[in-house]
């Protein structure tokens, strides 16, 4: 039997000979994903993609945005799109662990891409509604606009009492292929137990126009001197944005676009974005002229 699959870049021939040997082309666990990825590409509509909308909010509450956006594509691309936004818009600690630097997410990745794969396997295509992920200065909220299933809880499955209830087969058997889920219905539990893991709290709602996963960020510290008194620079900062006050005040009259080198490589709108915040709470302030950038100096109080 010979097969042939050009819907994908490439063109991929093998055979199958009587003992039920795979001849001429080796199949693990990539190719089976790849394939599933190619498919998955081909048979997704390319004039009405799917969309993801992406926030980062200045406080607890929907009212000052700090970032917008509007991710749409493919499936796996959209997954892919909306991890790299989390990873780009919280808080990152970092420790030298046997001479090399070790970096810790605020809240466990590999819990939030569970969540966004099961949101998006689980959507309800009917809904006109897209599925958002929303960054809150005290949360992170994975909103997928589909029902959980009648007569059930998250308990139910955390538990592992129940057996897994795909709304949209197809799209689960294409993410069990490409090994993105399990098809076992553990994908809550193992959100809480990375979750638990870590420290961090996370919770399952069902609400009147869908299902909301939410991650909560661990409260920033004040830092206290020896004195006993506040100190006032970093006072409820988070390390990103202490980290950036600290290059500020390191290095009078920097700029923006010179910063990046002095916080390892910090990308330039994330930088951006955080000098947005100092400024807001007065910390820093601009000098020089607008028409040539400008620089960054400590506010002194």
């Amino acid at each position: 039997m010979l097969v042939d699959c050009a819907h994908c870049k490439g063109t991929v021939y093998f055979g199958i000979d009587d003992n039920g040997r795979i001849l001429g082309q080796q199949i693990g666990k990539s190719t089976i994903k790849d394939i599933s990825k190619a498919i998955s590409d081909w048979i997704e509509p390319k004039d009405n993609l799917i969309e993801v909308r992406a926030a980062v909010f200045a406080t607890d509450e929907k009212t000052t945005f700090l970032d917008i956006q509007s991710f749409k594509g493919t499936l796996f691309g959209l997954i892919a799109q909306c991890e790299t936004y989390v990873k780009e818009h919280i808080n990152w600690s970092a420790k030298i662990v046997d001479f090399k630097r070790v970096e810790t997410p605020e809240v466990p990745i590999e819990a939030v891409r569970e969540a966004i794969v099961n949101s998006l396997c689980h959507r309800d295509f009917n809904n006109p509604s897209g599925n958002e992920l929303a960054i809150y200065r005290n949360r992170i909220e994975i909103y997928n606009p589909g029902h959980f299933p009648y007569d059930y809880s998250p308990q139910d499955f955390i538990k592992g009492t129940e057996k897994s209830i795909p709304r949209n087969p197809l799209i689960a058997d294409t993410f069990y292929y490409s090994k993105d889920i399990e098809r076992w219905g553990s994908g809550f539990k193992r959100i809480v137990d990375e979750c638990k893991a870590a420290g961090v709290r996370v919770t399952f709602e069902n609400i009147k126009t869908g299902f909301v996963v939410t991650f909560y960020r661990p409260k920033e510290k004040v830092i206290i001197q020896k004195t006993g008194k506040s100190e006032g620079l970093s006072e409820g900062l988070s390390e990103g944005l202490k980290s950036l006050l600290a290059a500020i005040k390191a290095n009078p009259g920097i700029k923006a676009k010179d910063l990046s080198s002095h916080l390892d490589g910090r990308p330039i709108k994330t930088i951006e974005r955080q000098i947005k915040a100092l400024t807001e709470r007065n910390l820093i302030e601009r000098k020089g002229s607008r028409k040539t950038g400008g620089y960054w100096e400590v506010v002194r109080k």
